[in-house]
């Protein structure tokens, strides 16, 4: 694949250290190892190797790739060799697409105390559909599922309509349509097209995650800033959250998906998903970035609500939209998880240390044979590193590796640099 020409790695290179100076004292340490990962990646600071063609003769220099998860560059690998290592795990059901969602005020509070409220939204989210389907009235089976956290909706992390959009933490869960008794002897399925009731599903959720986030008060595990500093008192806190128990939270059902392969795409799609790809960045200098942008509201090139701003029809829906350069390194980094923190859980009958064993059992119970570890083809068994992956580009044959460099280092080889992964 040729490589974008322009990338997120460009513009932090280019305007990332007089944003870093502008903002000394506001970047947490955790974006500023982001930033100079990506600045980093598939360059010469990360050292590489040099790979030679087996039968022409043919030779590049390949730069190490940084494997941080923010990397725009690093994470469709990443999401290829995650998504071979979870098609195993699918079972001949039917799959449910789940969303639980919290109020945009207490979003705040969670973009200033990321790793404890995103933790309780995974927890909470998980404990819901555990507890409502495990009930007699309901499924009456113990399921699992695969949560993965977002923290924008769809393609607005850089809308320019305001600042309420860019941070919108939520969890995707994808639950098989079943789970076992109890006593696990057989497979309860649910009905065909219907998981759970949402409105269900949406009052347990709000109940247990304002208890999460009382409990997090409790402890002092929350902090508080701007506006919202006086929310450190017990009481102010108790009563700022009052409202919140009434009111309607959001939490939907999407239509089950087509079956296991449909389910293996969503997940290729959204599972390793970054703030903005390098594919949609279309310009950049020292006072404006552009990039496309897929508008789902507005037919026509009209002016954005609110915004000011008009965008610019490409094609159909496809918009290309500017903001001031620092503003977007910003939205981009607002998106920069706890270090540590795992944005991807399986619950349930799901969770790591039983998966095997609740598949294999499962399957069994329906009739099916496993697959055997065994079966994997000539051709995947023996794959290489990733960059050995590509033919040569000019005969098609092998790629070897030739010689390996370290960080710093050249190669010793001469050979025009191919930036690919390593």
């Amino acid at each position: 694949m040729p490589r974008p020409k322009l990338e997120i790695a460009d513009i932090f290179r280019g305007y990332g250290p007089a944003w870093r100076q502008a903002n000394a004292g506001h970047v947490s340490l955790s974006q500023l190892k982001v930033m100079s990962a990506i600045e980093a990646c598939r360059t010469e600071a990360l050292g590489g190797h040099v790979a030679g063609c087996a039968k022409c003769g043919h030779h590049h220099i390949a730069y190490n790739s940084c494997k941080n998860r923010h990397c725009p560059k690093c994470q469709g690998p990443a999401a290829r060799d995650w998504m071979e290592a979870r098609a195993e795990d699918l079972l001949p059901v039917e799959y449910f697409h789940v969303v639980f969602t919290i109020p945009a005020e207490i979003a705040q509070i969670a973009y200033w105390n990321k790793k404890a409220v995103y933790g309780l939204l995974f927890k909470a989210s998980a404990e819901t559909v555990t507890t409502i389907a495990v009930d007699p009235k309901r499924m009456g089976a113990r399921v699992g599922m695969t949560s993965v956290l977002h923290t924008s909706r769809q393609r607005r992390v850089f809308d320019t309509t305001g600042s309420a959009l860019t941070h919108h933490p939520h969890i995707h869960m994808i639950v098989p349509g079943g789970g076992l008794s109890p006593d696990s002897a057989k497979w309860v399925a649910c009905k065909p097209g219907f998981f759970l009731h949402v409105r269900v599903l949406s009052r347990l959720f709000r109940r247990l995650f304002l208890d999460g986030l009382m409990e997090l008060h409790r402890t002092g595990q929350l902090a508080f800033f701007g506006d919202l500093e006086g929310l450190a008192a017990a009481d102010a806190f108790k009563a700022w959250l009052a409202p919140f128990r009434k009111a309607e939270w959001v939490v939907y059902a999407k239509p089950p998906f087509g079956g296991p392969e449909a389910v293996l795409a969503y997940l290729s799609r959204y599972t390793h998903r970054v703030a903005i790809s390098n594919a949609r960045l279309v310009s950049a200098d020292a006072q404006t970035v552009a990039f496309s942008w897929k508008d789902y509201r507005i037919k026509s090139g009209a002016p954005l609500p609110g915004s000011g701003l008009r965008s610019t029809t490409t094609r159909g829906r496809q918009k290309v939209m500017r903001l001031a350069t620092p503003e977007f390194i910003r939205r981009f980094l607002i998106h920069v998880l706890p270090e540590g923190f795992h944005r991807i859980r399986h619950y349930g009958l799901l969770a790591s240390s039983t998966r095997k064993d609740n598949i294999t059992k499962i399957r069994a119970l329906l009739c099916l044979q496993g697959r055997e570890q065994a079966t994997v083809s000539g051709r995947e068994a023996e794959i290489t590193p990733l960059t050995l992956r590509e033919p040569c580009p000019c005969c098609g044959g092998p790629m070897r590796i030739i010689e390996i460099f370290r960080r710093g280092q050249k190669p010793m080889s001469r050979a025009p640099p191919r930036q690919q992964a390593a």
